[in-house]
């Protein structure tokens, strides 16, 4: 890669402008985790990297209208040891903590997961249980989109060329409330995704469900907001009987393929197990809050 062909801008206009007179021939580099190793595979070979670690506004995590707004950029580490964050979204953290070793998660970031598009990032599903939503800022302005309408295929997002990431931001907490992302892997560390389950619900005081988004990855070309999977919960004290429900739906929604980590057939039943799993965490987490 020539000297020319690399830049570390210090604002989000300068990223568009960048990316427009690259017409395409550019590649966007957060925390370098997937793009570094997709050139040195020979998998791309871009004219130009635009390293946007420089950019402020992408690397901060902030309170804003009572919930969180976290930079693009900001790296999986600063979010696992932001305590009000963690304490907010304890299921995102524990996607993003699953982003490769401790020291990868030092660079990679949240933004670069998601816009990698692989169908098993890990912090996606917790995403899109959040309901978090994406800042975009391209040449025709700034736009706003839920993260499950980022990923529209492997590899392929919805942003528009010249578009950037800037930030997520994450509603305000309800009272009740609770999170968890789980992942079924052939190993504990450094693995990627069999299945997983991003499971987020709110109680009333009486203990019954009131809302519920459950999101599943590594089981269909893009991660899943599966709304069937959250009527299973809604209006039930997230009982046996709900939890079945769930399992049930978690699996029949699943588009999954046959490949080195299981089969199609092992990913539609254990996904249900898994779902449930994380729903049971967070309905724990939800008594608690």
């Amino acid at each position: 890669m020539a000297e020319e062909g690399y830049v570390a801008p210090h604002t989000v206009d300068e990223v568009v402008s960048l990316l427009v007179e690259a017409g395409g021939d550019a590649r966007v580099m957060a925390g370098g985790t997937d793009v570094l190793v997709q050139l040195h595979a020979d998998l791309i070979e871009p004219g130009l990297f635009v390293d946007i670690k420089n950019i402020p506004e992408l690397r901060t995590i902030a309170a804003e209208a009572g919930g969180f707004r976290v930079g693009a950029a900001v790296t999986s580490m600063e979010l696992v040891d932001h305590e009000a964050f963690n304490a907010a979204w304890p299921g995102v953290v524990e996607g993003v903590a699953l982003i490769g070793s401790v020291q990868v998660q030092g660079r990679a970031t949240m933004g670069g997961n998601l816009c990698n598009a692989s169908p098993a990032a890990d912090s996606v599903p917790p995403l899109i249980a959040a309901q978090a939503v994406a800042a975009i800022v391209g040449p025709g302005g700034p736009r706003e989109v839920p993260v499950e309408d980022i990923i529209t295929g492997p590899g392929q997002t919805s942003l528009d060329q010249g578009e950037i990431l800037v930030s997520f931001l994450f509603p305000p907490r309800a009272p009740h409330s609770g999170d968890c992302y789980m992942r079924l892997t052939p190993r504990t560390e450094m693995d990627i995704a069999v299945v997983g389950a991003g499971i987020n619900l709110t109680l009333d005081d009486a203990g019954t469900c009131v809302a519920a988004r459950v999101a599943l990855g590594a089981v269909a070309p893009t991660p899943l907001l599966v709304a069937q999977a959250a009527d299973a919960l809604i209006g039930s004290k997230v009982d046996d009987a709900a939890m079945a429900k769930l399992a049930t739906a978690a699996s029949s929604a699943c588009h999954a393929i046959s490949d080195k980590r299981g089969t199609k057939l092992y990913r539609i039943k254990t996904v249900g197990v898994i779902a449930r799993r994380a729903a049971e965490k967070a309905l724990e987490r939800a008594r608690k809050n």
